[in-house]
């Protein structure tokens, strides 16, 4: 089945919605943990630069300059690949949704049309995702808002030395992560909240708030690894392949919120969008999707 055309991607994710079913994050790679989910909420985030009003849903085809960030829409290329994989928590099943995302401030993408989000992270019908964006004019943290029409990265952080200092902490082989939180604060309004945990303070702070329809017209939500990505006549494999051919993209301590309960996405709660994938999918015959916990921790490297 070919699934990874742009034409595509609307009928498949709404596909997946059938088959699978507000906000600083918890934990840390491996063992150890930072502080509950349920922990105070402190402090806001604040962004180095604020983008301009985006356009249009399909990320991978849209640009945002910087400074004012104005939007340019490509057209889409026949040979540009969507692809993705990762747990995908079924509707009805959560409230809130956290993990704990690795960051690599030393994978440039070189072409403009390539994006790599990985791990990206939505709960159902959630006003955000939080996306690790990897595009050729920076490595960023978004807040993509769900409930503005049209949506975009309503924030955006440049991981530098002051985001790693901050939000992250080193792990197994000197990865570096951070973790992330949605929760629903309000049903009535489906006011939701994302949240990054604060090292410097040992507590949640406060990245985007917003309310209102979640405009992606899908019922699921996601933690994955997802591609929008072109071969490298050079290699003829995708660019990512060989510019991300060091970065482990890892998700772990996947957890659900449940009437404010939290606990470890479960394969009946949060199934996988595939058992096994190919890399040559992806563009990158050597890729490899490790399913590191049940349904509550991936890995996906070469």
């Amino acid at each position: 089945m070919n699934r990874h055309r742009i034409t595509l991607v609307a009928a498949l994710l709404t596909a997946l919605a059938a088959l699978v079913p507000a906000p600083a994050t918890a934990g840390t790679p491996g063992p150890a943990r930072t502080p509950s989910p349920d922990a105070p909420h402190h402090g806001t985030v604040t962004a180095a630069r604020t983008p301009g009003h985006a356009p249009g849903r399909d990320r991978a085809v849209r640009a945002f300059a910087d400074g004012r960030r104005a939007a340019r829409t490509a057209a889409p290329d026949a040979d540009l690949t969507h692809n993705w994989w990762g747990v995908f928590p079924r509707p009805g099943t959560h409230d809130g949704i956290t993990a704990t995302h690795t960051v690599d401030p030393a994978y440039k993408v070189s072409d403009p049309d390539n994006f790599t989000y990985a791990p990206t992270t939505k709960a159902q019908k959630s006003c955000m995702e939080v996306v690790t964006a990897y595009w050729n004019s920076g490595n960023e943290i978004w807040a993509w808002d769900w409930c503005s029409s049209p949506g975009g990265p309503a924030k955006v952080l440049p991981v530098d030395a002051d985001f790693l200092a901050t939000y992250t902490t080193t792990g197994p082989g000197g990865t570096r992560a951070y973790s992330v939180q949605m929760v629903l604060d309000d049903a009535a309004t489906n006011r939701w909240s994302a949240y990054l945990y604060n090292h410097r303070t040992a507590a949640w702070s406060l990245l985007y708030r917003q309310s209102g329809n979640d405009l992606s017209a899908l019922d699921h939500g996601w933690d994955m690894f997802e591609i929008y990505a072109s071969t490298d006549p050079a290699t003829g494999v995708g660019y990512y392949c060989t510019e991300a051919r060091t970065t482990v993209f890892d998700s772990s301590a996947v957890q659900l919120r449940d009437h404010g309960a939290w606990k470890a996405a479960s394969p009946a709660d949060a199934p996988w969008s595939e058992p096994r994938p190919d890399g040559r999918d992806f563009l990158c015959p050597r890729l490899k999707f490790l399913k590191a916990g049940a349904n509550d921790h991936w890995t996906v490297r070469q």
